[in-house]
């Protein structure tokens, strides 16, 4: 099953240096989600190809404007050109007021059907599962309410040993069965064990998305043993006081966070404006974590 994100966005505040606020896409298995939605995402998604109507969940972390003022525009555009379906998002209460509000003033009705739900900051909730994946708050400790977001994935039934299965001619309506541990009778009466058909799935996958926030090691269990875990580092170490003073994470800072949580690994985002080369931010974090990664826009990552 593919489950990849591609970053759209990697700044902090304010566009620069060719960087763009924060936005990203979620792979999985062919399903979209977007998370955050700063300012140029709709420009993003078109220059990587990226199809907007093909997303049906977004996730706002928070309202701080780099990681929602692209939101009305990409809502615009797809009632611009024709979306039908439902549209759902999750994010803080007070989105609801400002989407309605936009499109109160601008006299916008859309054609599709928006179906929100707040997300809250007093304890990790389940916000969205299908049959592929269960996403959960992560609770962080911003300046203004925020949370992250879990991607788990769902356990897959077992392989099929597809040359066992063609051997022994077996209908294809029993093929889902002997997936879910159903054993095969043939037409003598033998027994085929599921165990002897099937191969084990693989292990389900975590992706835990951390948005701004103070390093304070309180949302560590929630994050334990992710195996891609994204995390803000905003500035360097040496910035250590005003990462402090605006509740913000050093890089140095996220690599020690996914050393604790055993992550596998760390992409590092939401660059200050200040540094053009994130080189040695890079260098930093991996002097503690060694599988760090810049999170690159345009550069797809796979979980």
């Amino acid at each position: 099953m593919r489950f990849d994100v591609t970053i759209l966005g990697s700044s902090s505040a304010t566009p620069i240096f060719n960087r763009n606020p924060t936005a990203q896409i979620l792979n999985i298995n062919e399903r979209l989600f977007l998370i955050d939605c700063g300012e140029g995402t709709q420009q993003q998604l078109l220059r990587f190809g990226i199809k907007s109507q093909r997303i049906n969940q977004i996730f706002i972390s928070h309202l701080h404007g780099d990681h929602y003022l692209g939101l009305v525009g990409l809502l615009s555009s797809l009632h611009l050109n024709g979306r039908t379906k439902p549209m759902s998002i999750f994010g803080p209460p007070e989105l609801k007021e400002i989407l309605d509000i936009q499109f109160k003033y601008s006299q916008t009705e859309l054609r599709y059907p928006i179906n929100f739900q707040a997300t809250h900051t007093e304890s990790s909730e389940l916000i969205f599962e299908n049959n592929d994946v269960m996403v959960e708050t992560i609770i962080l400790e911003h300046r203004i309410p925020c949370t992250g977001f879990k991607f788990t994935q769902k356990k897959r039934l077992r392989k099929i040993i597809r040359e066992k299965v063609e051997a022994l001619n077996i209908p294809l309506e029993m093929i889902p069965l002997i997936k879910r541990g159903m054993d095969y009778t043939d037409s003598k009466g033998v027994v085929h064990l599921s165990a002897d058909l099937t191969t084990d799935p693989d292990e389900p996958k975590t992706y835990a998305y951390c948005s701004d926030t103070i390093c304070n090691w309180k949302y560590l269990d929630q994050i334990k043993g992710a195996d891609t875990l994204y995390h803000e580092s905003t500035f360097m170490h040496d910035m250590l006081q005003r990462a402090e003073d605006t509740f913000h994470t050093t890089s140095l800072q996220a690599a020690e966070v996914a050393l604790r949580a055993e992550a596998k690994q760390l992409l590092l985002g939401h660059f200050s404006a200040r540094y053009r080369e994130l080189e040695p931010m890079l260098l930093e974090a991996r002097s503690l974590f060694p599988n760090s990664k810049l999170a690159i826009e345009g550069h797809t990552f796979e979980i």
